[in-house]
């Protein structure tokens, strides 16, 4: 048992991978809207994130000596797939709005979560968790349709938010279905399965729009696959060293991240309407966090 002398030390710990699991998060959008602009495809870009995420996530169950295949392999499958398509809205959110634009609506999952938690889990919905739900769609609407207030014309293209929304509502389904399979699949087998399945629905689906990358194209596909896993792993370690709800507060600072990265790499600044609208879907999220 934690003594209550090393708890500030865990948490600080937990919140040190907490903050790389963000930055980690945060490249790794960076590189996939970057190599977007080289002319490599929505769907080769998923799959090549996915073939280094299955490289790795094989070698760590084959090092855990587990079977890959799982025992709910109906479920495994089905997160594969929901966390496929939602990973495809997101990255062509990322591709068509700004960086730190499609990071917040990307936070809309919080809301979503608790809605298919309530719907499918039959789980209590709380006072934290309506007021949630309150200022995340409050915050949306700030933030893509000022207009509601000003009159002024829409802040973000409508397609691109549509498929944002999208991205988030799959993940919120994934992290629903994961926390079904948590109860009797290790995390590594379920870590697996997404790859597993992303990897031939991208290929598939690309066809022949195949495009060849040149050298530096390539070192960004890399990277986005690396990024990705340094985030994942920055998150696994970080839920290990603290509370949940503490430990989880600071992957927000994520959206500090993408703005930084979308000034600095791609000379994107924030609107009035973002920062208000942003700030009031970290705060519903953050409150009903913390509450629960």
């Amino acid at each position: 048992m934690t003594t209550t002398s090393t708890q500030p030390k865990a948490q600080l710990t937990g919140a040190r991978y907490m903050l790389m699991s963000a930055l980690g998060f945060a490249l790794m959008a960076a590189c996939v809207k970057l190599v977007s602009t080289r002319g490599i495809p929505l769907l080769e870009i998923v799959a090549a994130r996915a073939l280094v995420s299955l490289v790795l996530s094989y070698i760590d169950v084959r090092r855990k000596g587990l079977s890959v295949w799982g025992t709910h392999r109906t479920l495994l499958a089905a997160r594969g797939i929901v966390g496929s398509l939602a990973l495809i809205c997101v990255y062509y959110a990322l591709m068509t709005l700004p960086l730190a634009e499609a990071t917040l609506l990307q936070y809309m999952h919080p809301m979503f979560t608790a809605l298919l938690g309530l719907l499918l889990l039959k789980e209590g919905i709380q006072r934290s968790t309506v007021i949630c739900i309150v200022f995340s769609i409050a915050g949306l609407i700030v933030m893509v349709e000022p207009g509601v207030f000003t009159g002024a014309a829409p802040a973000l293209p409508s397609l691109g938010v549509a498929v944002a929304l999208l991205g988030a509502f799959g993940s919120a389904v994934a992290y629903v279905l994961v926390r079904r399979l948590s109860l009797e699949e290790d995390a590594s087998v379920i870590i697996f399965y997404f790859p597993l399945v992303a990897l031939p629905l991208s290929v598939a689906i690309l066809g022949d729009q195949f495009v060849m990358p040149d050298g530096q194209s390539l070192v960004l596909l890399l990277m986005v696959g690396i990024f990705t896993q340094i985030g994942q792993l920055g998150l696994t370690h970080a839920m290990r060293y603290g509370t949940a709800g503490k430990t989880a507060a600071y992957s927000y600072v994520q959206i500090i991240f993408a703005v930084i990265l979308g000034w600095a790499v791609f000379a994107e600044l924030p609107s009035l309407w973002t920062y208000v609208g942003g700030g009031l879907i970290i705060a519903g999220a953050l409150f009903n966090l913390i509450k629960r």
